[in-house]
């Protein structure tokens, strides 16, 4: 599973500006100022690109997708290695209902016969793609189903095609639905199918977005072979994440469990991921009027969107079992505030091999955390207590992550400074989204940083990445879903962000057997450095979280985040007085902090700097509310939520955004009333913290 973002960052390995650049490091005393570059230069020397290949070569040797032995063998691997850094390092286990396929089975009836073969081949130039073990493809939470119908193509399967076949006279009530991938998440595409009565939903990988329309294909190339299926989740994660039977409390033996009838997340239709070669016999018996232009893929085949005469017969059932999932923490504890945490989190399970996802990315923890030991090795403590997660079954729908922190929420809630994530982690560019009160200390990272390419900053290349003539400001992605940052911002109120590098092709094999290390290793990152890369990024910014005097806190990008958004909406009439209001006064109230703040930094720390964080940890944490977001009470954050429709990616002013595009108008304004009282909490906190660092009131 993989982040979605907003901006990119062209980079490479970071380095120091001159030591004689007088920039400032947010949230640190003028005084610390050398002594931390110092520190980073040190941690930015240690990554090593060879570790990062023996690590990636152990890893995604074989399968270990999450309840497998394979998942416990990366798990005891990975913890054994934090042992040896001498870091303190426990496996916590949980439990979650982790389908597996016992039955797949894919027909066409009529007009003509045929048979999918649903098997990815193996291939002589890719070792690993003849490992035992490979879950075949499927559709995790799919329901179980035997059904027979006439065949629907309804393009990317997303609200607005149902609306296209509405105007065509199309009714897809008790037909079964072929869907490409594109256009949102593959859960999406599922549950609007069920939402329009379809008996089941098949999903298919066109090469024009996944395939051979983008390049070359593997082996010779990075992208999907024809023969080449995404398997996935189709939980409905934008109702809640993490195991379906026990939503808001940790799934562990013995604890209470949803029977599975009641479990909201799970489909109630079968659902099947095929191949491009699997759908064209499909699309090509398929009749009844051409699909508009846009629908068209790139298989050799005129797109008609049915119903029929192509009939097809799905079939699938399951394993339906409980079975165990290891979470590794690692933890090297603080040496002054060893209450306050900095988490970096990545996952170890995968679909099939995962040397793409997660495995690059978890590489990149691995050396984050050896650097770590390193310096500890060298005599450093950090200030604040890093702890480094490798989260299980993550791919099943964030389940590791998830259970850990509903497990852990009051402890969390008093204790972490921020959550730092990574997942697919591959080359080219670097991807960041997140928190948006962690932009500016994340525009300090990127200013900090060159990229050895062009010999600019890593933020000139951000700020010049569109191609304009004039720079674009620096800014982060609003954190949706789609990776295991999703409990800690949106159930916990945890400050997060949501980093990577990547390049075309990277989703080339996604979720397939051929997401190997002969794929990695050719067609993406095969010397390494870009694992080196975000390990050295990583160690930046855990570093300054870890170290910083004040939290690095500011709030003019989430001002612009939210006042952008509530200007979309009043555009539909949403009435968003309360939001504008509120937002006034956070930015009174940011400027007030930002003199405060710059006042202190220059005077010295004393008990104001311990007084003002003490406020500060808990300032996300205002823009939640206890009873959560209409409809998905999980999701309790006012300010960002994956959309109900949008897949991975956030809305921001959820509650009145889902409501206006519903068109429930009063709902919308309620919404936008909840959120504003949202801010005004925010600010209070605000203000509090200007008054902790000795502002005068005004």
């Amino acid at each position: 599973m993989t982040m979605k973002t907003v901006f990119a960052l062209v980079a490479a390995a970071p380095m120091l500006l001159s030591a004689a650049d007088p920039a400032p490091i947010r949230g640190f005393l003028t005084e610390r100022l050398e002594a931390q570059r110092t520190l980073e230069a040190k941690a930015r020397a240690i990554p090593d690109p060879v570790r990062a290949r023996q690590y990636m070569r152990r890893m995604a040797a074989e399968p270990h997708h999450a309840g497998s032995r394979g998942s416990k063998a990366v798990a005891d691997y990975a913890a054994g290695l934090f042992r040896d850094w001498g870091l303190e390092t426990r496996i916590e286990e949980f439990e979650a209902l982790l389908p597996y396929p016992t039955t797949r089975r894919l027909e066409m009836t009529a007009p003509v016969r045929y048979r999918a073969h649903l098997v990815e081949p193996a291939m002589r130039e890719d070792p690993d793609s003849r490992d035992a073990d490979q879950l075949p493809t499927y559709n995790a939470y799919s329901a179980s189903g035997d059904v027979t119908a006439p065949l629907v193509y309804v393009n990317y399967g997303v609200p607005a095609d149902y609306e296209q076949l509405k105007k065509l006279g199309i009714d897809v009530k008790g037909k079964i639905v072929l869907a490409r991938y594109g256009g949102s998440w593959r859960g999406t595409k599922a549950k609007v199918a069920q939402e329009h009565g379809a008996i089941g939903c098949l999903i298919y990988s066109d090469p024009r977005e996944d395939g051979f329309f983008q390049g070359n294909v593997f082996p010779s190339g990075p992208f999907r072979p024809m023969e080449s299926a995404q398997r996935g989740s189709v939980m409905d994660m934008p109702v809640y994440v993490g195991d379906p039977l026990s939503p808001g409390w940790a799934s562990e033996k013995g604890a209470r469990k949803l029977p599975r009838e009641q479990a909201s997340t799970i489909m109630r239709i079968p659902v099947l991921p095929i191949s491009a070669e699997e759908a064209l016999p499909l699309l090509r018996q398929i009749g009844g009027p051409v699909a508009p232009e846009a629908w068209r893929g790139a298989l050799p085949a005129t797109y008609h969107v049915g119903p029929g005469p192509a009939e097809v017969h799905l079939a699938v059932d399951f394993d339906w079992s409980t079975r165990p999932i290891y979470n590794v923490i690692a933890t090297i504890p603080g040496r002054e505030l060893p209450n306050e945490w900095v988490i970096y989190g990545n996952h170890h399970d995968a679909w099939v091999n995962g040397a793409a996802d997660p495995v690059s990315g978890a590489i990149a923890l691995m050396e984050t955390a050896r650097t770590a030991a390193e310096l500890v090795r060298g005599g450093w403590r950090p200030r604040r207590t890093l702890m480094f997660a490798l989260w299980d079954a993550e791919e099943f729908g964030l389940i590791g992550s998830t259970e850990w922190v509903e497990k852990h929420l009051p402890e969390l809630r008093g204790k972490v400074v921020a959550y730092i994530n990574s997942d697919m982690n591959t080359a080219g560019t670097l991807s960041a989204g997140g928190s948006h009160v962690l932009e500016t200390f994340f525009r300090d990272v990127a200013r900090d940083c060159v990229d050895p390419k062009s010999g600019k900053t890593l933020l000139e290349v951000a700020e010049a990445s569109d191609g304009g003539a004039k720079p674009s400001p620096f800014r982060l992605g609003s954190p949706g879903a789609g990776s295991d940052y999703v409990a800690f911002v949106h159930h916990a109120g945890i400050p997060v962000l949501n980093i990577g590098f990547r390049k075309p092709g990277a989703q080339g094999t996604y979720h397939s057997i051929y997401d190997s290390v002969a794929w990695f290793e050719k067609t993406m990152d095969g010397d390494y450095q870009y694992s080196k890369a975000l390990a050295q990024v990583m160690a930046t910014t855990v570093l300054r979280l870890s170290e910083t005097d004040l939290y690095p806190l500011e709030f003019s990008g989430l001002d612009r985040t939210v006042t952008e958004a509530a200007a979309a909406l009043q555009a539909k009439k949403v009435n968003v007085a309360a939001v504008t209001a509120s937002l006034a006064r956070l930015r009174a109230a940011a400027v007030r902090y930002e003199q405060a703040y710059g006042s202190r930094l220059q005077g010295g720390a004393g008990d104001a700097i311990a007084a003002a964080n003490e406020v500060l940890r808990t300032a996300e944490q205002a823009l939640l509310r206890e009873t959560g977001l209409p409809g998905r009470e999980w999701y309790r954050h006012q300010i960002y939520a994956p959309g109900l429709y949008t897949g991975y990616s956030a809305r921001v002013l959820p509650g009145a955004a889902e409501a206006e595009i519903a068109g429930r108008t009063e709902e919308a304004n309620e919404q936008a009333s909840i959120a504003a009282e949202a801010i005004d909490r925010f600010t209070a906190l605000v203000e509090r913290a200007t008054a902790a660092l000795g502002a005068r009131a005004e």
